[in-house]
């Protein structure tokens, strides 16, 4: 089969199939081959990996991990691209595809049933609606994971890697560094897919920890903290946490908990750390 990273051949492969573009499956099919290679360079796919691809498309980056891997597990939630990647991918004999919803596919059993329950690697253009619950119900699915390797839209890119006090720092970014070490390592231009979005891309890397960076006694309480934190970003910590939905810590709690470690009680949540998020978190449950 021609590669599909040719957009001559995209393109010939979507008329031949009279193809229409979902656009509640947020699909946009990458063209560029050097992205490609960027992608699998970074990703550093060998013959003893078995990949999860979410959401191939028409097979475009599926051929390129075809090449490298030991085995593909390529999970498509649109029937109408069955046929077409069953064409697609036709000459590769360790390529399977799953016509499933990602996020309803039981992660932690599929990296059993696939790879003896050895860590698997993700690699993905994601649809970039539901960026955050994919990534997210990757890290926290149970699924052994050794890296995570997506396009997504450069701005969710930029929060996933972003540090404390700038403005991309949020709940998603410390979400993510509790669990994987996150890289941007391409940015990528609207003109390198088809049909051609409205906003720029990146390729992020994520290197999942052997162990957290920090340890807490009860990571769903941190976490609806670091939630509450940033729900209101301008608000003060103090006042954040005192009127969160499902917190019950009044002001004095949380402002006696921010002084024994130190920091001021008008301090806002972009400017806490991880490790910071996880002692409060310790405190305010009487576990500290």
């Amino acid at each position: 089969m021609a590669s599909l990273g040719i957009p001559a051949n995209t393109i010939a492969v979507l008329q031949k199939y009279n193809f229409t573009f979902q656009k509640k499956y947020g699909q946009n099919f990458l063209i560029d081959a050097h992205v490609l290679e960027k992608i699998m360079e970074r990703a550093q796919i060998t013959k003893a990996d078995c990949v999860v691809e979410i959401g191939p498309g028409i097979g475009t980056m599926t051929q390129y991990l075809a090449e490298s891997a030991g085995q593909v597990v390529a999970v498509e939630i649109d029937r109408a691209l069955i046929p077409i990647l069953q064409d697609t991918l036709s000459s590769y004999e360790n390529v399977e595809i799953i016509n499933e919803d990602i996020l309803k596919v039981d992660l932690a059993r599929l990296a059993a049933e696939k790879n003896g329950g050895n860590p698997v690697k993700v690699v993905a253009n994601l649809p970039y609606y539901i960026t955050t619950p994919i990534v997210m119900g990757l890290f926290e699915s149970g699924m052994p994971l050794d890296s995570v390797t997506v396009m997504v839209q450069k701005e969710v890119a930029e929060r996933m890697q972003a540090k404390p006090g700038t403005k991309d720092y949020g709940a998603l970014s410390l979400a993510v560094q509790y669990y994987a070490e996150a890289q941007v390592v391409a940015n990528v231009p609207p003109n390198c897919f088809i049909p051609r979005p409205n906003v720029g891309s990146a390729v992020i890397q994520l290197k999942r920890y052997q162990e957290p960076p920090v340890r807490v006694q009860d990571e769903r309480l941190m976490f609806s903290i670091i939630r509450a934190s940033f729900n209101q970003r301008r608000k003060m910590l103090v006042n954040g946490l005192a009127n969160a939905p499902g917190l019950s810590f009044d002001k004095e709690k949380v402002r006696g908990a921010l002084l024994s470690m130190g920091l001021s009680e008008n301090i806002r949540g972009e400017a806490m750390e991880l490790a910071q998020f996880a002692q409060l978190s310790d405190i305010l449950a009487g576990k500290a």
